[in-house]
Order: structure tokens, then sequence, then C-alpha cells
């Protein structure tokens, strides 16, 4: 039952719907404690010949009559409670995709994508159904059992209902051990299809790999390992759950023979009539519900037990990055950054180390280095996406730790070496972080980016369905159209980190060429090929997470140093590809 408790945040939510479901259930208790009683004064009635056939059709209208009532009343109660636990579906889920958007990267490290699909689908249906089915089993058999015990008891014979009760201790030690057993192994279930979901979401998205190294063999070796692990774990499952059926028919079996066989004894001794013994055995049917549902309780409570672990295992995880609370000016503000010292997590030597400068408002700053210099990690902190210990950066005269990481996060549009697009329309992935932008905004997105002629070439131009990830365009087309999705953000602050990787050298001066006219945007050009980095107003050069190199394009092939040659060197290289 700690499940419940577990949840009484959302039944005090829907504390109207859940109290309005138990109160009709209580009703429909009560309704069906009267047919048993009325067929029994009906058998007793033919038994002495007083029941005439006028009264019998009277007391059969009134059976049916009831009949109906506790139909309609069955309806109204699964409306409302299983529309509350339906909802709880949406809660959750809603829940959870916003803390994962609060987490920083390191959070997606410790948890695999598919260990959070399988928590987001399987663990969330299983608190939903505890919700829904379990509060249902869990009030009817408890409101249908101890109304039907009270009039068995009452107004038929207390010594038979206890003869018919003594199955039922032994049935409840035996299923509180087969409940204990099932709740660790649904947790191993549930883990080990994480890993399933994970394998699956893998193996989908590098088939393309798959296939090139011609590992198809190995793969579907691998899958099928790990798809007969949870069909292993999934057995071991419905091992323990096969047991609680027989259990509980052995235990109603047996409850019957005694009700039978002490009946059979208490008429024999005139202590009972024929239609006591009748009502009885039907106040001994509906008693089969209760117990059928408290084995069936016991399952669904475990279930969502150990699914409920594992979500409050998600939520427990605290955002590393927590926004500050100091608003951003509307005017942009230069850009200061003063870092002392970054470490990342679990490594003794700095990623960056004395690196300050100022961006100013409008201005485009390059960055360059060798791979592991320090440039994607520079980019982390800029985007708040790890935390500075040993340094500050400020945004005008706000410091970044105290700025509104919301309003800060919007100040950026971040175009990256590898983009990711949607399985939707051209269109649709252009104006993904501005829906509501005409055709015209997203044509002129598209022109400063250098795709639009390539768009105008497919066969449905704008409205060209692309694969999952943009399979079906090249990595250059899918680089431009990322951009022009920056683009047409209108973002104070554009970043490019190595996005020109895939496109010619003529279409990159073109791109940046149409950058350098919007002269209000901010630019940071992360590159490895230095002729990005030409119309930079300031370019910084990072070796072994420092600043080497400082200055613009010209005063940096002045100083002759790694700069100037990897710049000529890719002059060179560029002119023996022409020839």
């Amino acid at each position: 039952m700690q499940v419940f408790w577990q949840l009484k945040w959302y039944f005090r939510q829907e504390w109207r719907r859940y109290s309005g479901a138990i109160g009709i259930l209580v009703l429909v208790s009560l309704f069906e404690l009267l047919p048993p009683k009325a067929i029994g004064w009906v058998v007793d009635g033919v038994v002495s010949g007083n029941m005439t056939p006028t009264m019998m059709m009277g007391w059969l209208a009134g059976l049916a009559a009831i009949w109906l009532i506790v139909y309609f009343l069955r309806v109204i109660w699964r409306y409302w409670l299983f529309g509350a636990a339906s909802e709880l579906g949406t809660v959750l889920r809603n829940r959870l995709f916003r803390h994962f958007s609060s987490h920083s990267p390191s959070f997606f490290e410790r948890y695999k994508t598919g260990d959070l699909m399988a928590r987001s689908t399987n663990d969330v249906n299983a608190v939903v159904m505890t919700a829904g089915e379990g509060v249902l089993t869990a009030a009817d058999s408890l409101i249908t059992g101890i109304a039907v015990l009270f009039v068995m008891t009452t107004f038929i014979s207390w010594e038979l209902t206890i003869l018919a009760l003594l199955p039922m201790p032994l049935m409840a030690i035996v299923v509180f051990f087969l409940g204990r057993q099932l709740h660790s192994r649904f947790s191993l279930s549930q883990a080990a299809f994480s890993t399933l979901t994970d394998k699956t979401q893998e193996s989908l998205n590098g088939v393309r790999m798959i296939r090139a190294f011609g590992l198809e063999q190995r793969q579907q070796h691998d899958f099928a390992t790990v798809v007969d692990d949870v069909g292993d774990k999934n057995l071991s499952v419905a091992r323990v759950d096969a047991k609680f059926d027989p259990v509980i028919q052995i235990a109603i079996g047996m409850s019957f023979f005694l009700s039978i066989a002490g009946g059979a004894y208490l008429i024999s001794q005139q202590r009972l009539t024929l239609g006591d013994l009748t009502a009885f055995t039907l106040y001994q049917g509906l008693m089969i519900w209760p117990m059928l549902a408290m084995a069936w309780l016991f399952n669904i409570l475990e279930r969502g037990s150990a699914a409920w672990n594992r979500l409050a295992h998600i939520f427990d995880e605290s955002p590393d990055i927590v926004s500050g609370d100091v608003p951003l000016a509307a005017t942009y503000q230069p850009l200061k950054v003063a870092i002392k010292a970054f470490c990342w997590p679990g490594q003794g030597q700095p990623a960056l180390a004395d690196v300050h400068f100022t961006l100013q408002s409008g201005s485009m700053l390059g960055i360059a280095g060798p791979i592991g210099s320090g440039k994607s990690t520079l980019l982390s902190l800029l985007l708040r996406q790890q935390e500075l210990e040993h340094g500050q950066i400020h945004y005008g005269s706000v410091e970044l730790q105290q700025a509104d990481l919301s309003q800060w996060r919007s100040r950026f549009a971040v175009v990256s070496q590898s983009p990711f697009l949607f399985s939707r329309s051209i269109a649709d992935n252009i104006a993904l972080g501005k829906p509501q932008a005409s055709m015209d905004d997203i044509r002129a997105a598209a022109q400063a980016a250098c795709i639009d002629d390539d768009i105008l070439q497919f066969p449905d131009g704008y409205q060209t369905l692309v694969g999952e990830k943009g399979i079906t365009l090249s990595g250059g087309q899918k680089q431009r159209i990322a951009i022009a999705r920056a683009l047409l953000l209108e973002a104070e602050v554009l970043i490019l980190d190595d996005a020109l990787s895939a496109v010619d050298g003529k279409t990159e001066h073109h791109i940046l060429e149409n950058l350098r006219r919007q002269k209000k945007q901010t630019v940071i050009v992360i590159a490895h090929r230095l002729t990005a980095l030409e119309e930079a107003d300031n370019i910084l050069v990072l070796q072994q997470g420092r600043i080497s190199e400082q200055g613009d394009h010209a005063s940096l092939l002045a100083q002759d140093n790694w700069y100037a040659e990897m710049y000529r060197y890719q002059k060179l290289e560029q002119a023996m590809e022409n020839t």
C-alpha cells in the first residue's frame, strides 16, 4: 500500500473524481446486496407454496431494475476513476519531459536514452494502472467484502460465515510472499526492458554504419542475447504471476465446500432454511471478486511500487545547473569572460585556464585550435551547460550564475557540426524555433543560408519530408537547413560550432557574407577551416586549454605561429585539390 501513500499528492489533486467514484462504488455495493436476499425469499416462497406467478414477476421486475441502475452507476464511476488515472499518465510524462529538459549533459551521460524511454512508457503505464485498477480493486474489494460479510454474518449465519472464511488466512500468507517475489522480479524485468529499448535505439540509429561494416550478423546475435534476457526475466515474472490464480481458486473452492457442507448440516438441524443457504451461496459468489481482487491488488501494487521507485529515482536527481532570478537587460550587452580554471568532473588537468576576453555586441568572434584544445568546453560554459566554479562570465553587469537561465539561453541560436533534423517537412524544420513564421520569412532565412536553390529542386520544395534525423539529405544540406533555422530565430548571439565543415569554400564565403550584413547580431564561429574566420573581428587560438594567440586574421598571420602555419597548410591543400 506504500505506493498509494507515494501518490497521495495526485489523489489530493483529483480528490473530487476519486471521492465521487468511491461514493458510487458504495452505492453499487449496497444495491448488489439486495438480489441474493430477494432470491432467497423467492426460493423459500416457492418451497412453501406461497409464491404466486404475479408475485414472481414483480420480484423479477424489481431485480431487473436494480441491475439496470447498477449498470449505469458502474459506467459513471469507471468514467471518473479511469479518467483521473489516465490524466496521471499525462501529468507524469509532462513532468518527466520538463525534468529531462532541466538537466545538464552530464545527466544524459549517466542515463541512456533507451532507459529514459522505458521509464517514460512502461513505468508510467504501471503507475497509471495502480492509480486506476489499483484504487478500484482496493476500494471495491474492501467495500464489497465488508458489506457482504456484514450481511452474511448478521442476517444469515455467523457460524457458516466463519466456516467459509477458514481458508482466507492461508491464502493471505501465500499471496503476501508471492507479492514480495513479484516486486523484485518486476524491477529486474523493467531494467531489462530499459536495456532492450536502448539497444534497439542504438541499432536503428547506427543501421547505416552496421551495414557499411558488415556487422549485421554480430548485431543480430547481440540483439538476440538482449531479447532472450528480457524474455527470461519476463518469464520469471510470469511464473510468480501464474501462482496467484491457483491459490485463489483453491481457497475459493475450499470456502464453497465448507459452506455447502456446513449449510447442509444446519438445514438438517433446522437452524437454516434452503432459501437462506441459497442466499448465502449467492453472497459467497459476490465474495469471489474481493478474494480474487486481493490477489490482483497485490500484483498491481507490487508492479506499481517497483515502477514508481524507478521514476522517483529520476525525479530525485536534482539539476546540476540551477537558474538565477536576475532578469537580463532588454538591450544588447557586452559579454565578458574571465575563466581562471575549469576541470571536467573526475579530471585533474584543467580543460580551460586563464581564458579572458570581451565580446562586444554585434561583433564576430572566431575560435580556432587543434582537437582537444577546449573549444567545445568554452561553448558549454558560455551556454551554462556546465558550471564555472573558478572564474566569472558577465553579461553586462549580471553574472551568469545569477541570470535567469531560460532568458539567457533564449539569447543564443546554436548550430552544431552534426545538426538534428526532425522527421517533418523542410519548412517545419526551419521554423522549429519560430512556428508562427510566414513562408516568406522561412525562404529569406533559407536564402541567407544558401539552401533555397537546393530546396526548390526537390519535387515538393519546402514541403519535402526529410527522413529521421534528415537521413535523406546530404551533410551540407543538413548544416545549411540548421543555419537557416538559427537565422530565423533572430537571436542576439549566433554560434556556429564547426557548422560549415560540410559545405564547399564558395558556399561558406556566401553564408559568412550574409551573416556580416546582419550588423546587430553577434556571431561566434568555431572552425577548423580557418578561411571561415577571415572576417572575424577577433580570433582566439586555444591550445591545451589556454589562449596561445589572439587578434584579427591579419595580425595572427603576422605573428607567424600556429594559426599562420595552419592557414598556409590549408591554402596549399585547397590549391592541390583544385589542380
